[in-house]
């Protein structure tokens, strides 16, 4: 069997929680530096990401630690969470995947009427007003809004979304079984003896 021994299993999955600790630090620079050169005002997203990168650090900081001291309880908590990681990530990765166009357009539109700091965003940098029809009676951020030169957002929103839904679908379904490969070697990993250790001791 591929990685049987017990220095192979450790090695393989430090190297699978030091690349979780980037992703996790990836994701939290990439929120910041969105927020800091207001690409994103609204904060509930900023937050949103920085918050599931910081989750994501620390999961994987705990399967660091337990893999390098082969520490059981750390072990066995890090297996159970990232087990629920990875049903709720291969759920939202299928959902991404399995939509539909107009089911995308009710989600953007419930999205874009509960989130006016997102509206501002999508409309200054898609150069747009509007969801479905623009007024020109009230405000808008884009550059076209002055010469009544602007469309409504929804058809360039829709083009962008159906990409990203794809991408974050097929990246979050990858990861997804890179985290079950985790829990199966870490179930694995806790019941291998440690050959320095003495074999008398318990596991």
């Amino acid at each position: 069997m591929c990685c049987a021994g017990y220095t192979c299993s450790k090695h393989l999955l430090c190297v699978i929680n030091i690349l979780y600790m980037m992703v996790g630090l990836l994701m939290i620079g990439i929120a910041a530096w969105g927020k800091w050169f207001g690409l994103v005002s609204s904060f509930q997203v900023v937050g949103g990401v920085i918050g599931v990168g910081v989750f994501l650090f620390f999961v994987a900081l705990a399967g660091l630690v337990g893999a390098m001291k082969h520490h059981q309880v750390l072990l066995f908590f890090y297996m159970i969470i990232l087990f629920m990681v990875f049903i709720v990530q291969f759920a939202v990765s299928s959902a991404c995947l399995a939509i539909n166009r107009q089911q995308q357009e009710e989600l953007l539109e419930v999205s874009w009427n509960n989130s006016p700091n997102t509206q501002r965003d999508v409309e200054k940098n898609l150069n747009c007003c509007g969801f479905k029809k623009v007024d020109f009676n009230s405000t808008c951020a884009a550059a076209c809004f002055p010469n009544r030169a602007c469309v409504p957002c929804a058809d360039k929103i829709q083009a962008h979304a159906g990409e990203a839904l794809q991408f974050v679908g097929g990246i979050g379904l990858f990861f997804s079984f890179t985290e079950i490969l985790g829990v199966w070697l870490t179930h694995r990993f806790r019941n291998q003896k440690d050959p320095r250790a003495n074999p008398s001791a318990f596991l």
